[in-house]
Protein backbone atom coordinates (compact mmCIF):
# COMPACT_ATOMS: atom_id res chain seq x y z
CA UNK A 1 0.00 0.00 0.00
CA UNK A 2 1.30 3.47 -0.94
CA UNK A 3 2.03 5.98 1.79
CA UNK A 4 -0.32 8.97 1.91
CA UNK A 5 1.00 12.03 0.09
CA UNK A 6 2.86 14.55 2.20
CA UNK A 7 1.32 17.99 2.52
CA UNK A 8 2.27 20.22 -0.39
CA UNK A 9 2.75 24.00 -0.06
CA UNK A 10 1.03 25.12 -3.29
CA UNK A 11 -2.43 26.67 -3.44
CA UNK A 12 -2.62 27.52 -7.17
CA UNK A 13 -1.92 24.53 -9.41
CA UNK A 14 -2.43 23.83 -13.12
CA UNK A 15 -2.29 20.34 -14.64
CA UNK A 16 -2.58 19.38 -18.30
CA UNK A 17 -3.79 15.95 -19.40
CA UNK A 18 -5.81 15.70 -16.18
CA UNK A 19 -8.58 13.48 -17.54
CA UNK A 20 -7.00 10.09 -16.80
CA UNK A 21 -3.87 8.21 -15.75
CA UNK A 22 -1.13 10.13 -13.99
CA UNK A 23 -2.75 13.50 -14.67
CA UNK A 24 -5.96 12.55 -12.89
CA UNK A 25 -3.99 11.00 -10.01
CA UNK A 26 -1.94 14.19 -9.65
CA UNK A 27 -5.08 16.32 -9.57
CA UNK A 28 -6.62 14.17 -6.84
CA UNK A 29 -3.37 14.15 -4.85
CA UNK A 30 -3.29 17.97 -4.96
CA UNK A 31 -6.98 18.50 -4.17
CA UNK A 32 -7.78 19.81 -0.71
CA UNK A 33 -9.57 22.80 0.85
CA UNK A 34 -7.84 26.08 0.05
CA UNK A 35 -6.35 24.81 -3.23
CA UNK A 36 -7.40 26.16 -6.63
CA UNK A 37 -6.90 23.62 -9.40
CA UNK A 38 -6.83 24.56 -13.08
CA UNK A 39 -7.31 21.29 -14.97
CA UNK A 40 -7.21 20.77 -18.72
CA UNK A 41 -7.52 17.86 -21.13
CA UNK A 42 -8.88 17.05 -24.56
CA UNK A 43 -11.64 14.73 -23.35
CA UNK A 44 -14.35 16.90 -21.80
CA UNK A 45 -16.32 14.10 -20.12
CA UNK A 46 -13.35 12.43 -18.42
CA UNK A 47 -12.03 15.83 -17.38
CA UNK A 48 -15.38 16.65 -15.79
CA UNK A 49 -15.22 13.42 -13.78
CA UNK A 50 -11.75 14.30 -12.46
CA UNK A 51 -12.87 17.82 -11.61
CA UNK A 52 -15.92 16.53 -9.71
CA UNK A 53 -13.75 14.15 -7.67
CA UNK A 54 -11.38 16.99 -6.80
CA UNK A 55 -14.27 19.21 -5.71
CA UNK A 56 -15.46 16.43 -3.42
CA UNK A 57 -12.08 16.69 -1.67
CA UNK A 58 -12.61 20.40 -1.08
CA UNK A 59 -10.62 21.98 -3.90
CA UNK A 60 -11.92 24.83 -6.07
CA UNK A 61 -11.62 23.61 -9.66
CA UNK A 62 -11.57 25.41 -13.00
CA UNK A 63 -11.71 22.96 -15.91
CA UNK A 64 -10.86 23.68 -19.53
CA UNK A 65 -11.08 21.48 -22.59
CA UNK A 66 -7.71 22.07 -24.25
CA UNK A 67 -5.45 20.60 -26.90
CA UNK A 68 -1.95 21.66 -25.86
CA UNK A 69 -0.80 21.58 -29.47
CA UNK A 70 -2.66 24.87 -29.95
CA UNK A 71 -0.27 27.57 -28.76
CA UNK A 72 -2.79 30.42 -28.64
CA UNK A 73 -5.37 28.48 -26.64
CA UNK A 74 -2.69 27.20 -24.27
CA UNK A 75 -1.34 30.69 -23.62
CA UNK A 76 -4.86 32.05 -23.10
CA UNK A 77 -5.53 29.31 -20.55
CA UNK A 78 -2.39 30.16 -18.58
CA UNK A 79 -3.06 33.90 -18.76
CA UNK A 80 -6.62 33.41 -17.46
CA UNK A 81 -5.25 32.33 -14.07
CA UNK A 82 -5.00 35.05 -11.39
CA UNK A 83 -1.82 33.42 -10.06
CA UNK A 84 0.06 30.15 -10.41
CA UNK A 85 2.40 28.35 -8.02
CA UNK A 86 2.87 25.10 -9.94
CA UNK A 87 2.25 23.95 -13.50
CA UNK A 88 2.49 20.23 -14.21
CA UNK A 89 2.81 19.78 -17.98
CA UNK A 90 1.57 16.21 -18.08
CA UNK A 91 -0.32 15.91 -21.39
CA UNK A 92 1.37 13.43 -23.70
CA UNK A 93 0.83 10.58 -26.12
CA UNK A 94 2.77 7.49 -27.13
CA UNK A 95 3.02 5.11 -30.02
CA UNK A 96 5.43 2.47 -31.25
CA UNK A 97 6.57 1.14 -34.58
CA UNK A 98 4.69 -2.15 -34.54
CA UNK A 99 7.93 -3.76 -35.66
CA UNK A 100 8.02 -1.68 -38.84
CA UNK A 101 8.73 1.89 -39.89
CA UNK A 102 7.04 4.42 -37.64
CA UNK A 103 4.36 6.31 -39.61
CA UNK A 104 5.27 9.95 -40.31
CA UNK A 105 1.91 11.20 -39.05
CA UNK A 106 2.45 9.45 -35.72
CA UNK A 107 5.96 10.88 -35.37
CA UNK A 108 4.66 14.40 -35.94
CA UNK A 109 1.74 13.93 -33.53
CA UNK A 110 4.04 12.69 -30.76
CA UNK A 111 6.49 15.58 -31.12
CA UNK A 112 3.72 18.17 -31.45
CA UNK A 113 2.10 16.96 -28.22
CA UNK A 114 5.05 15.83 -26.10
CA UNK A 115 7.48 18.63 -26.97
CA UNK A 116 5.66 21.58 -28.54
CA UNK A 117 2.61 20.97 -26.34
CA UNK A 118 4.74 21.05 -23.20
CA UNK A 119 6.39 24.31 -24.27
CA UNK A 120 3.01 25.83 -25.20
CA UNK A 121 2.05 25.82 -21.53
CA UNK A 122 5.46 25.88 -19.80
CA UNK A 123 6.78 29.01 -21.49
CA UNK A 124 3.73 31.21 -20.79
CA UNK A 125 3.67 29.86 -17.23
CA UNK A 126 7.29 30.86 -16.65
CA UNK A 127 6.61 34.33 -18.03
CA UNK A 128 3.60 34.67 -15.75
CA UNK A 129 5.40 33.37 -12.68
CA UNK A 130 8.42 35.65 -13.18
CA UNK A 131 6.25 38.66 -12.32
CA UNK A 132 4.84 37.18 -9.12
CA UNK A 133 6.15 37.92 -5.63
CA UNK A 134 8.20 34.99 -4.29
CA UNK A 135 6.87 32.52 -1.74
CA UNK A 136 9.61 30.99 0.36
CA UNK A 137 12.12 32.28 -2.18
CA UNK A 138 10.40 30.74 -5.22
CA UNK A 139 8.10 32.60 -7.61
CA UNK A 140 6.79 29.46 -9.29
CA UNK A 141 7.52 25.95 -10.45
CA UNK A 142 7.02 24.05 -13.71
CA UNK A 143 7.20 20.26 -13.75
CA UNK A 144 7.32 18.49 -17.12
CA UNK A 145 6.39 14.83 -17.28
CA UNK A 146 9.16 13.07 -19.16
CA UNK A 147 9.94 9.35 -18.74
CA UNK A 148 12.78 6.95 -18.02
CA UNK A 149 12.48 6.36 -21.78
CA UNK A 150 14.37 9.66 -22.10
CA UNK A 151 17.58 7.80 -21.22
CA UNK A 152 17.41 5.05 -23.83
CA UNK A 153 16.84 5.30 -27.58
CA UNK A 154 14.54 2.30 -27.88
CA UNK A 155 14.17 1.27 -31.55
CA UNK A 156 10.54 0.24 -30.94
CA UNK A 157 9.43 3.69 -29.75
CA UNK A 158 11.77 6.12 -31.45
CA UNK A 159 9.61 9.25 -31.49
CA UNK A 160 8.37 8.73 -27.93
CA UNK A 161 11.88 8.28 -26.50
CA UNK A 162 13.21 11.25 -28.45
CA UNK A 163 10.35 13.52 -27.39
CA UNK A 164 10.74 12.61 -23.73
CA UNK A 165 14.50 13.12 -23.93
CA UNK A 166 14.00 16.56 -25.45
CA UNK A 167 11.79 17.86 -22.65
CA UNK A 168 13.90 16.22 -19.93
CA UNK A 169 17.03 17.96 -21.17
CA UNK A 170 15.24 21.25 -21.75
CA UNK A 171 13.82 21.19 -18.22
CA UNK A 172 17.10 20.38 -16.50
CA UNK A 173 19.12 22.93 -18.46
CA UNK A 174 16.48 25.62 -18.03
CA UNK A 175 16.22 25.03 -14.29
CA UNK A 176 19.90 25.90 -13.96
CA UNK A 177 19.44 29.26 -15.69
CA UNK A 178 16.02 30.26 -14.31
CA UNK A 179 16.89 29.97 -10.64
CA UNK A 180 18.18 33.54 -10.65
CA UNK A 181 14.60 34.66 -11.40
CA UNK A 182 13.22 32.59 -8.55
CA UNK A 183 11.79 29.94 -10.89
CA UNK A 184 12.27 26.18 -10.71
CA UNK A 185 11.78 23.58 -13.45
CA UNK A 186 11.55 19.87 -12.68
CA UNK A 187 11.99 16.93 -15.07
CA UNK A 188 9.78 14.06 -13.90
CA UNK A 189 10.93 10.72 -15.32
CA UNK A 190 8.60 7.89 -14.26
CA UNK A 191 8.92 4.24 -15.14
CA UNK A 192 5.91 2.18 -16.17
CA UNK A 193 2.59 3.38 -14.75
CA UNK A 194 -0.65 1.44 -15.00
CA UNK A 195 -2.58 3.74 -17.36
CA UNK A 196 -4.51 3.42 -20.64
CA UNK A 197 -1.25 4.35 -22.42
CA UNK A 198 0.59 1.28 -21.10
CA UNK A 199 -2.37 -1.12 -21.20
CA UNK A 200 -1.74 -1.88 -24.89
CA UNK A 201 1.91 -2.91 -24.39
CA UNK A 202 2.67 -6.59 -24.94
CA UNK A 203 6.26 -6.44 -23.69
CA UNK A 204 7.42 -6.84 -20.07
CA UNK A 205 6.94 -3.77 -17.87
CA UNK A 206 8.83 -4.44 -14.62
CA UNK A 207 8.20 -2.49 -11.43
CA UNK A 208 4.84 -1.22 -12.67
CA UNK A 209 3.45 1.59 -10.50
CA UNK A 210 -0.13 2.54 -9.77
CA UNK A 211 -0.98 6.14 -10.78
CA UNK A 212 -1.53 7.14 -7.16
CA UNK A 213 1.96 5.99 -6.17
CA UNK A 214 3.48 7.80 -9.15
CA UNK A 215 1.62 10.99 -8.23
CA UNK A 216 2.89 10.80 -4.66
CA UNK A 217 6.49 10.31 -5.81
CA UNK A 218 6.17 13.17 -8.30
CA UNK A 219 4.81 15.68 -5.81
CA UNK A 220 7.31 14.62 -3.15
CA UNK A 221 10.19 15.19 -5.57
CA UNK A 222 8.90 18.64 -6.52
CA UNK A 223 8.37 19.55 -2.86
CA UNK A 224 11.96 18.50 -2.10
CA UNK A 225 13.25 20.71 -4.92
CA UNK A 226 14.76 17.92 -7.02
CA UNK A 227 15.51 18.92 -10.61
CA UNK A 228 15.37 15.33 -11.89
CA UNK A 229 12.67 13.16 -10.34
CA UNK A 230 13.25 9.63 -11.68
CA UNK A 231 11.47 6.60 -10.24
CA UNK A 232 11.33 3.77 -9.37
CA UNK A 233 15.09 3.48 -9.06
CA UNK A 234 15.39 -0.08 -10.51
CA UNK A 235 13.64 0.99 -13.74
CA UNK A 236 15.70 4.18 -13.89
CA UNK A 237 18.91 2.18 -13.40
CA UNK A 238 17.93 -0.30 -16.11
CA UNK A 239 17.21 2.55 -18.52
CA UNK A 240 20.60 4.13 -17.86
CA UNK A 241 22.35 0.78 -18.40
CA UNK A 242 20.36 0.08 -21.58
CA UNK A 243 21.17 3.55 -22.86
CA UNK A 244 24.88 2.84 -22.45
CA UNK A 245 24.82 -0.38 -24.49
CA UNK A 246 26.39 -0.41 -27.95
CA UNK A 247 23.82 0.51 -30.57
CA UNK A 248 24.13 -2.79 -32.41
CA UNK A 249 23.54 -4.80 -29.24
CA UNK A 250 20.60 -2.61 -28.29
CA UNK A 251 19.02 -3.15 -31.72
CA UNK A 252 19.51 -6.91 -31.44
CA UNK A 253 17.83 -7.01 -28.04
CA UNK A 254 14.96 -4.83 -29.22
CA UNK A 255 14.34 -7.14 -32.19
CA UNK A 256 13.55 -9.98 -29.78
CA UNK A 257 10.91 -8.05 -27.85
CA UNK A 258 7.24 -7.52 -28.84
CA UNK A 259 6.73 -4.13 -30.44
CA UNK A 260 4.55 -1.35 -29.11
CA UNK A 261 1.41 -0.81 -31.26
CA UNK A 262 1.65 1.85 -33.92
CA UNK A 263 -1.42 3.93 -33.16
CA UNK A 264 -0.78 6.84 -30.79
CA UNK A 265 -3.06 6.87 -27.79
Amino acid sequence: MSAPPAAHPWTRIAITGASSGLGAALALACARPGVVLHLSARNRDRLAATAAACREQGAAVQEQQLDVRHAGASRAWIESMPGLDLLIANAGISGGTGGATEPPAQIRAIFETNVTGVLNTALPALERMAGQPPRNGVRGRVAVISSVAAFVAAPGAAAYCASKSAIQRWAEATDATERHRGLRIHAVCPGYIRTPMTSVNAFPMPFMLEPEDAARRTLDGIRRGRTRIAYPWPTYAMARVAGALPLGLRAAVAARLPSKPVAAS
